[in-house]
Order: C-alpha cells, then structure tokens, then sequence
C-alpha cells in the first residue's frame, strides 16, 4: 500500500530518526516535516536514522492543512494515528486508498484541528489505563501494519 507520512510537531530529533528509520524500512513515499518538527541535516536526526534519512523522500511543509488538502485531493485517505473514541483498530482497518498518515507530538499527540481533517483516526490497541506508546515506536507498529494491506 502506497504511504505517506506526515511528522507533526516532533519535538525530539531522536524520534525524528526514528521515524525516518521506520519509514525507510517500510518503503514510505515520502515523510513531510510539519511544524516544529526538526528537519535534516541534523546529527541527532542522523544518528538514531543509521543515515536513512539519506534515503527516506522527505519535505518540509510550512503549511499543514494545505499538504492535507493537497493529498486529500491527490486521492489519499488521511489517517491520524491517536487514541480517540473515534478511532479505528488499525489491526482491521481496510481501504484501497492510499494513506497519508499523521503523527502528533510526543505529549498532545495530533492535535484535535487535524484529527477533524482526517478521513479516519487509527489506533493501535493497548492495555488501560494512563499509558501510551512512544511516537517512534507507534510509528514503526503502524507501519507494518498499513504494509499488510
């Protein structure tokens, strides 16, 4: 399934690499950098990488509802990965679309203006309670995830 990812507000480079690692490994179309979202060249970006981010097609967008509006209209299905009571399991989530994914920052997650732009929100199920998943880690998970299809 044809992918992008959208990076929005990353506040860590090291989950910057990570993504870009994660996203290397499932063969993404291209990562957008979005608001404050650090972008290469960066030696802390590039070290948790192991230099994908070489590789990975990447941008930097300034505008975050345009590039969804943008991809929405090139025919993709916009995902926010977050836990919502609107949220689907991405284990059975299904479409023949491709997806453009959104992540949100490490402590708000996708930021409630951008959950309402998204044609569906994906989470991944886990235990109860006052806990979630790392923004890198959720990354990599989601990922695999959306490469079954």
């Amino acid at each position: 399934m044809k992918t992008v990812v959208i990076a929005h507000n990353i506040r860590s480079m090291h989950n910057v690499g990570a993504i870009f690692r994660a996203g290397y490994c499932f063969d993404i179309e291209r990562l957008y950098l979005t608001g404050y979202t650090a972008a290469p060249p960066r030696d802390e970006i590039s070290k948790v990488s192991l230099s994908t981010d070489e590789f990975v097609d990447w941008e930097y967008r300034e505008d975050v509802d345009a590039l969804l509006v943008e991809l929405h209209e090139r025919g993709y299905l916009i995902a926010a990965l977050e836990l919502d009571k609107r949220a689907v399991d991405i284990r059975t989530f299904a479409t023949d679309k491709p997806v453009a994914l959104i992540l949100g920052s490490e402590v708000e997650g996708v930021a409630p203006e951008l959950r309402d732009l998204a044609d569906v929100i994906l989470e991944i199920p886990i235990k109860a309670g006052r806990t979630s998943l790392n923004i890198s880690v959720a990354t990599g998970i989601a990922l695999h995830e959306l490469s079954k299809r």
